[in-house]
């Protein structure tokens, strides 16, 4: 399969070629985050160029900045964040953001020092990385709880804190870092629970190197964790933005969303989906 060159943090990718035959040129700025995100949106953007959309892809190096630059209108669309993470933003910040169109599930895997070879010989008193934004770091933490290794209060639904935690036998010390920053930890903590994204930039193979992995027990993984295609809501029926919708959600793009993630990721889309609809669910909870 073709690869394609990644591009540099915060780097600017313009697939600027003209269509053939085409009536119209519209650009759309799509913000992402990691070279493999770019990667993909490369390709869709290569196939956005026959139809006669010029699909500029905006490279971000963490989570904080994909969602202020589309609020701000520097952005047409952002492909970074999962519903949850989209809740969140648009409580804090009064935002009108939603997502238009899902792309895919990614774990969140659980790493750890050489010394400790799966979740049975975490000792007494390990440390712990996890994400310190309140929905990736609440998934860390549910993570945790799936693998037995702490209790949180069912009160605290998809987005639990450290202060939810009601039982931990084993007296885990819990670090919160960046979600950026989280794999590079590993050494100074004892284990590190990220972001596949993430963990593939800084390294990792997340079926080989992963001693846990949230998806493979889905049944304790919430939908809130499917990731989306995001647009101000004025927009989100641009036929345009659709079309851009319509070419990520290819056979083409699951083959990369394979490749790229060595088979970790999952294409989560599917006929009928309404994903407005889904979100205004998880914000009205």
């Amino acid at each position: 399969m073709k690869k394609f060159k990644a591009l540099a943090t915060l780097g600017l990718a313009s697939i600027a070629l003209a269509a053939c035959g085409a009536q119209t040129n519209e650009t759309v700025k799509v913000g992402v985050v990691g070279d493999t995100a770019t990667q993909i949106w490369e390709n869709v953007a290569e196939r956005a160029a026959d139809e006669g959309i010029t699909v500029e892809v905006v490279t971000f190096s963490d989570y904080t900045q994909p969602n202020r630059a589309l609020q701000d209108g520097e952005l047409d669309l952002n492909a970074f964040q999962h519903t949850a993470f989209l809740a969140d933003y648009v409580a804090e910040n009064d935002s009108d953001l939603v997502p238009i169109g899902y792309t895919f599930i990614s774990p969140m895997g659980m790493y750890a020092t050489e010394d400790i070879t799966d979740v049975e010989s975490i000792p007494d008193g390990a440390s712990v990385a996890i994400p310190n934004d309140p929905t990736n770091g609440g998934r860390a933490l549910l993570l945790l709880e799936a693998a037995g290794l702490i209790e949180i209060d069912d009160a605290a639904s998809y987005t639990p804190t450290v202060d939810d935690i009601t039982a931990n036998d084993k007296n885990l010390t819990i670090d919160e870092l960046d979600a950026a920053q989280v794999p590079r930890a590993l050494g100074d903590d004892d284990l590190v629970i990220a972001n596949t994204n993430y963990a593939v930039d800084a390294g990792f193979v997340p079926r080989e190197d992963a001693i846990y992995i949230d998806t493979d027990h889905m049944d304790k993984v919430n939908d809130v964790y499917k990731n989306t295609i995001v647009a101000k809501a004025e927009n989100a029926d641009s036929e345009t933005f659709q079309k851009v919708v319509e070419l990520y959600q290819s056979d083409e793009t699951k083959d990369l969303i394979a490749e790229f993630s060595a088979g970790t990721d999952m294409p989560i889309w599917a006929e009928g989906d309404d994903p407005q609809a889904d979100f205004q669910t998880i914000v009205g909870e």
